[in-house]
């Protein structure tokens, strides 16, 4: 029983933080229908705006909330940078544009700050575990499924009920329909950016309160998870990065708890096994999303 309990408190958590990395990725993805690779860097950023703002005195809270306007603030500068000036291009020009920017912050924080790990502050709760039912639960992983979860039911509220959730759904489904029918194009595109910032920035808190620091390679890992989560999911399907979020943390728990130690190094082998036998299953993801005219 202790066992069950502590193997789904892991999944959860750790499936809220992939679920929400998903979320960032897909969302721009299903207007634009294009991959943005600058994504990972949205996390970095939140974590060294974290860090440059250690020792200012401010409440870590104000902090927290700072690091998540940056991730917004450069979601959307990735819009008007890397995205708007090529998006009538070719898709090689924009996915060029999308590494390109992506590589520029990363020199950028080894050129300014260091290339070395840099602690960041956090709350002494992230360091806190709370006993329950005879097991020990890290306060940060409680933490991760709380936001997770109010964030995932907030956001499903406001793709239905709200203006732009509505607009943002319609444009996902199809784009030049939504623009001839009144809906502004580029709002929703840097609409799409700064939620994807949004949620870039929350994660960038849960994942450095896992680590407790920041590099400017962090990002690499979440883009990562990000992207085959929502390829399990479904690339056009909200439902489905969320799903494909908590079905790669299951997997990577499950092996976790059932891998002998000198297997665990060859975790991400049977992860991506696992991944290519979904694929070969259902080639277009867990979730089919909505029918999508081209390219905008």
């Amino acid at each position: 029983m202790q066992f069950l309990l502590q193997f789904t408190i892991d999944v959860l958590s750790l499936g809220g933080a992939y679920a929400l990395m998903a979320l960032g990725l897909v969302i721009v993805y299903g207007i634009l229908k294009l991959v943005n690779f600058a994504y990972g860097e949205l996390i970095m950023v939140a974590g060294y705006g974290l860090f440059l703002m250690n020792g200012s005195g401010l409440p870590w809270i104000v902090m927290a909330a700072v690091a998540v306007l940056i991730a917004i603030a450069t979601g959307v500068a990735t819009d008007y940078i890397a995205f708007r000036p090529v998006r009538a291009k070719s898709v090689t020009a924009v996915l060029i544009t999308s590494f390109a920017f992506s590589t520029i912050l990363q020199n950028a924080a080894l050129l300014f700050i260091s290339p070395r790990a840099r602690n960041v502050p956090l709350p002494d709760l992230f360091s806190q575990t709370v006993e329950f039912a005879g097991i020990l639960i890290p306060a940060r992983n409680l933490i991760t499924i709380v936001a997770s979860i109010l964030l995932l039911v907030l956001f499903a509220w406001a793709m239905k009920r709200t203006v732009l959730g509505i607009a943002m759904r319609a444009a996902a489904t199809q784009f030049r329909m939504a623009r001839m029918l009144g809906v502004p194009a580029n709002l929703i595109i840097s609409s799409a950016f700064a939620i994807s910032g949004f949620f870039a920035g929350v994660v960038s808190l849960l994942w450095i309160g896992r680590i407790g620091s920041v590099t400017p390679g962090i990002g690499l890992e979440p883009l990562l998870v990000a992207f085959i989560a929502t390829v399990i999911g479904g690339m056009r399907s909200l439902q489905g990065a969320v799903l494909g979020g908590f079905l790669l943390a299951f997997v990577n728990t499950g092996l976790n708890y059932t891998l002998p130690q000198d297997l665990l190094q060859f975790r991400d082998a049977f992860t991506f096994t696992l991944v290519i036998l979904i694929l070969l299953w259902r080639p277009e993801g867990l979730i089919r999303g909505p029918a999508t005219g081209q390219r905008t």
